[in-house]
């Protein structure tokens, strides 16, 4: 088994960055959802609701984040890595309350113009302690802005599995993950404890359950039946629908892609 792909996702439900190597720290990959778009009630919003989101594409460049529109070239604005604002806010994400700051009022107005409402991109400092679900954390970890656990872990396999009873493919940025794995069997990584991928060790703490996001489809932002709509008929558990593993990291390091991933015990 090995580490096929390796994704990031900056800012909170806008576009992936694929990369070859990543810095793995506590609260995740090193700029996963470290930023965050808020609404007038300083609430997060997400593709779910606001599906254009999709078609945000996000870049790293040296200093900043190069937030675009895909179907506009030229249409894009600059998010430096360092607040220019620095507004302290409380922000809303799911059943927890975060503290956060504003980063610049360039991409506060660039958002509110794509997205149609008054709308502010928020960090998460490093000061910030979201915790893990304390009934599924292994030692207090905590998180970024992702929905509740720092990685999410799936199978190649498992998305082909999928994908021979979808009516058409589709890929695997419907999920989102942080970890691609291929070398496995179909849903295999349901049964794994801890794995190590390279030299850095994993644990696995829960299967995670899917939402609507993932019948978005990420290149037209339309919305469809599937994937859950097929999922539901097989990976249905407790009135949750089951794909891939949420995880937490053991240690600290870099991963590339192409390291091999064992199982332990």
């Amino acid at each position: 088994m090995y580490l096929s792909e390796i994704w990031i996702y900056p800012v909170k439900s806008l576009g992936g960055i694929r990369l070859s190597e990543a810095q793995t720290e506590e609260r995740g990959l090193q700029y996963d959802r470290r930023w965050m778009i808020i609404d007038e009630n300083d609430k997060f919003i997400t593709q779910r609701i606001y599906s254009k989101m999709a078609l945000i594409d996000v870049a790293l460049e040296e200093s900043h984040l190069k937030i675009s529109n895909r179907l506009e070239p030229g249409n894009d604005v600059l998010v430096p890595f360092e607040p220019v604002t620095r507004n302290p806010v409380t922000v809303t994400i799911w059943d927890d309350l975060v503290e956060a700051v504003t980063v610049c009022d360039e991409a506060d107005a660039w958002l509110s113009k794509e997205l149609g409402q008054n709308l502010r991109l928020v960090v998460m400092p490093k000061s910030t302690r979201r915790q893990v679900d304390t009934k599924y954390a292994k030692n207090d970890e905590y998180v970024s802005f992702a929905d509740g656990y720092p990685y999410l872990v799936i199978s190649q396999a498992s998305l082909d599995d999928l994908n021979a009873k979808l009516p058409e493919p589709i890929t695997m940025t419907r999920f989102r993950p942080n970890f691609v794995i291929t070398g496995t069997e179909p849903f295999e990584e349901d049964q794994w404890k801890k794995i190590s991928i390279g030299n850095l060790d994993f644990e696995i703490l829960k299967p995670c359950a899917r939402c609507i996001l993932t019948t978005v489809n990420p290149q037209t932002a339309e919305k469809s039946p599937e994937p859950l709509k097929t999922l539901a008929t097989y990976r249905k558990v407790n009135n949750k629908i089951l794909f891939g593993q949420n995880v937490v990291a053991k240690g600290f390091g870099v991963v590339k892609v192409g390291d091999v991933v064992e199982v332990k015990e």
